[in-house]
C-alpha cells in the first residue's frame, strides 16, 4: 500500500509500473513460446499499454484550472524531464527518424544535432524566464508581455498552424502502428489512434498528460533500446554498439560497392508503391552540401525553441530553478534514444544486405524472399516491395523497396528476434506518437480556450465552463487531425520538419526578444508573428510548386526565411512606433531575475 502524497511517492509508483511492464513482456514471451499468434501478441501490447494510459488519465481527472493547464506547477524536475522527453520524442523520432537516416545517410543526422541543440536555446534563452512569468500558455506570455488581444490572437494563429501540422504526423504514426498491429486499414486505424490519444488528455488536461507521458517514456525507451542491444549482440557488433558505429557504416559502404547499383528507370519506379524508397542510400538536398546540413540543423534548433508544447512543459515545474534543471534532465532522457537512432538504422541495413548474416536478402532468389513471413506481413501493409527489374530472378540492391516508417517497426522481425520484441516496438511507437500528440492537441485546445475564449471572448467565464470548452476543442482538433492524417498528404518526418519551420517563422524572435529586448513592442511583435508566418508559408508554397529557392533554403528549411523576415519586421516596426511603457519595461527586467514571485498571479 502506497501512503502519503502522490508526488512524494513518484519513484515508487513508477518503479512498480516499470516492474509490471517488464513482467508483462515476459508473460507475452512465454505466450509466444506456447503458440500465441503474432496478431494476438500485437493486440495485447497495444491494448494493454493504451489501457494503462487511459487509467492514468482517468485517475488524474481534475476540475481545477491550475491543475488542468499546468499540472498544479508541482512536477519534480526528473519526472518533468521524462515527460518532456516523451512529449518530444514523437512518432517521427521513434518511427521515422531512423528511416530517414537509413535512406538519406548522414544528412538526416542534422535532425539529431538540431533537435538536441535546440534545448540549449530553450535552457539559456526562454524556459526559465517564461516560467518566471507564470503564464499558462505561450500566447498568454505574448499577450501579457506585449499587451492587446491582437498580439495574443496572432500567437494563437502561429501556434495552431505549427502544432496542427505536427499533430497530423503523430496521428499518422499511431495509425501506421495500429493498422499493422490490429490488421486494419490505415484510414480507420488513424481514428483508433485518435481515441487512444483523447483518453489520456480529455479529463486530466496537463496533469493527466504529464503522468501519462512519464509512463509512456518508460515504455518507449525500453522498446527502442532493447532491440538495438539484442540485434547488435546477435550480429557481433558488441553489446554496446554505439562505439562501433563507424566500423559498421564503413562495412555498409563496402557492401554497396561490392554489389554495385543499377539505377532504376522511370518506368521501373512507376511500378513502385507510393512512399517506398530503395534499399541503398539516396542522395537528396538534405546532404548535398555542408550548408544544407547546417541550415537544417539551425532550423531545427530554432524550431525546438519555438514549439509551444515544448515550452508548456516547463510551466509545470515548482520554480524557475526547477525549470532550468528540468531542461537538463530532458536532454539526458532524449539522448538515450537519439544516440541509438543512427545505430538502429545501420543495424537494419546490415541485416538486409550483409551476405554473411542469415537475414541478408541480396543475392537470394526473389521467390525465396517473397515467401519470408516478415516480407509478406509488411508487403500486405504496403510498406515493402520487390520487383525483378533486372530480370535475373535474384534480389539486387535496386529491387528492394521499403517505407521509411517501416525501418524501426520491421527490423526486429528482419533480424530474427522473437515476435514479442516486434510487439514491444509497436507499443513503444504508439507511446511516442501518443505522448507528443497529447501535448500538441492540448497546446492548441488550451491556447484557444484560455487565450481566445477566456481572455478575449468571455473574461468572466467560470472555470467549469472554460474546461468544457477546452475538452470540446480537444475532440474537434483531434478529429480534424485524424482526417488530414488519413489523406497521407505528407510523410511523417516531412510534416514534423514543416511544423518546426512554421513555429520558428512566427514565434522564435517574438519570444526571444520579448525576454531580452525591452524596446520590442506590440506592433513589432504582431508584424513579426504574422509577417514571419506569411513569408515562411509563401516560400514553402513557392518551392513546392517549382520555385528554385535561393541561398540554399529548401522546403525543409523555409523557417530560416520566415524567421529572418520576422526579425526584420519586428525590429523595424518596433523602432518606428512608440516604445513600451515604463511598467512593461520594468516587468521585462523582473522576468530575468531568477528568484522572487512570478509576474502573473492566479488566472
Amino acid at each position: 500500500m502506497i501512503k502519503g502524497k502522490f508526488i512524494d511517492n513518484l519513484p515508487r509508483v513508477y518503479g512498480i509500473y516499470t516492474g509490471g511492464f517488464l513482467a508483462f513482456i515476459i508473460i507475452m514471451a512465454i505466450g509466444e513460446q506456447m503458440g500465441m499468434t503474432k496478431y494476438a501478441i500485437g493486440v495485447c501490447f497495444v491494448a494493454f499499454t493504451i489501457f494503462i494510459y487511459a487509467l492514468i488519465g482517468w485517475l488524474s481527472r481534475t476540475a481545477q484550472a491550475d491543475a488542468y493547464y499546468v499540472a498544479g506547477r508541482q512536477v519534480p524536475t526528473v519526472f518533468n524531464g521524462m515527460a518532456t522527453a516523451a512529449d518530444w520524442m514523437s512518432g517521427a523520432s521513434f518511427v521515422a527518424m531512423a528511416g530517414g537516416i537509413y535512406f538519406k545517410g548522414y544528412g538526416y543526422m542534422a535532425l539529431l544535432v538540431g533537435w538536441t541543440g535546440g534545448y540549449v536555446l530553450v535552457a539559456s534563452l526562454l524556459a526559465p524566464y517564461l516560467r518566471k512569468f507564470g503564464c499558462y500558455t505561450v500566447p498568454d506570455f505574448i499577450g501579457t508581455r506585449y499587451g492587446g488581444n491582437l498580439a495574443r490572437f496572432s500567437a494563437v494563429v502561429v501556434l495552431t498552424v505549427a502544432s496542427f501540422t505536427y499533430v497530423t504526423a503523430q496521428i499518422n504514426a499511431t495509425g501506421t502502428i495500429a493498422s499493422v498491429a490490429l490488421d486494419i486499414e490505415f484510414q480507420y486505424a488513424v481514428y483508433i489512434g485518435l481515441i487512444s490519444i483523447l483518453l489520456c488528455s480529455m479529463l486530466g488536461g496537463m496533469r493527466g498528460v504529464t503522468w501519462t507521458q512519464v509512463a509512456q517514456y518508460i515504455v518507449l525507451i525500453i522498446a527502442y533500446l532493447l532491440p538495438v542491444f539484442w540485434i547488435s549482440n546477435k550480429m557481433g557488433a558488441g553489446f554496446f554498439p554505439h562505439f562501433m558505429l563507424a566500423d559498421e557504416v564503413a562495412r555498409i559502404g563496402e557492401l554497396e560497392q561490392q554489389f554495385g547499383f543499377v539505377k532504376n528507370s522511370a518506368a521501373d519506379l512507376a511500378t513502385v508503391p507510393k512512399g517506398l524508397a530503395g534499399i541503398t542510400k539516396a542522395h537528396s538536398a538534405v546532404n548535398a552540401t555542408p550548408w544544407a546540413f547546417i541550415s537544417l540543423a539551425l532550423a531545427m534548433m530554432m524550431g525546438t525553441a519555438s514549439l509551444p508544447h515544448v515550452m508548456m512543459r516547463y510551466f509545470t515545474t515548482p520554480s524557475v530553478k526547477a525549470a532550468r534543471k528540468s531542461v537538463g534532465w530532458s536532454l539526458f532522457f532524449i539522448f538515450l534514444l537519439y544516440s541509438s537512432a543512427p545505430m538502429l538504422a545501420t543495424l537494419s541495413k546490415l541485416s538486409l544486405i550483409d551476405p554473411t548474416l542469415s537475414t541478408g536478402i541480396i543475392g537470394k532468389s526473389i521467390a525465396e524472399v517473397q515467401s519470408i513471413d516478415w516480407y509478406q506481413n509488411w508487403n500486405q501493409a504496403n510498406l515493402m516491395f520487390i520487383s525483378d527489374f533486372n530480370g535475373n530472378g535474384t534480389v539486387e540492391l535496386n529491387e528492394f523497396f521499403m517505407g521509411g516508417k517501416a525501418v524501426v517497426l520491421a527490423t526486429p522481425e528482419i533480424a530474427g528476434l522473437p515476435y514479442v520484441i516486434s510487439g514491444l516496438v509497436a507499443a513503444g511507437g504508439m507511446a511516442a506518437a501518443m505522448s507528443t500528440a497529447d501535448g500538441l492537441i492540448l497546446a492548441i485546445a488550451n491556447a484557444i480556450s484560455h487565450d481566445v475564449y477566456y481572455k478575449i471572448i468571455d473574461p468572466k467565464a467560470e472555470t467549469a465552463k472554460r474546461l468544457v470548452v477546452a475538452r470540446v476543442l480537444l475532440v474537434v482538433i483531434g478529429f480534424a487531425g485524424a482526417t488530414i492524417a488519413a489523406m497521407e498528404i505528407q510523410g511523417i518526418l516531412g510534416s514534423v520538419i514543416w511544423a518546426f519551420d512554421f513555429a520558428m517563422s512566427g514565434l522564435f524572435f517574438p519570444l526571444v526578444l520579448g525576454v531580452w529586448w525591452k524596446r520590442a513592442n506590440r506592433q513589432g511583435a504582431v508584424a513579426g508573428m504574422l509577417g514571419g508566418l506569411a513569408a515562411g508559408t509563401w516560400y514553402l508554397v513557392w518551392v513546392r510548386t517549382g520555385g528554385s529557392g535561393f541561398l540554399g533554403i529548401t522546403q525543409l528549411t523555409f523557417g530560416i526565411f520566415g524567421s529572418a523576415v520576422s526579425l526584420v519586421a519586428m525590429v523595424i516596426v518596433s523602432l518606428m512606433t512608440q516604445a513600451p511603457d515604463a511598467a512593461t519595461q520594468k516587468m521585462v527586467d523582473e522576468v530575468r531575475v531568477p528568484s522572487g514571485k512570478t509576474i502573473l498571479g492566479k488566472q
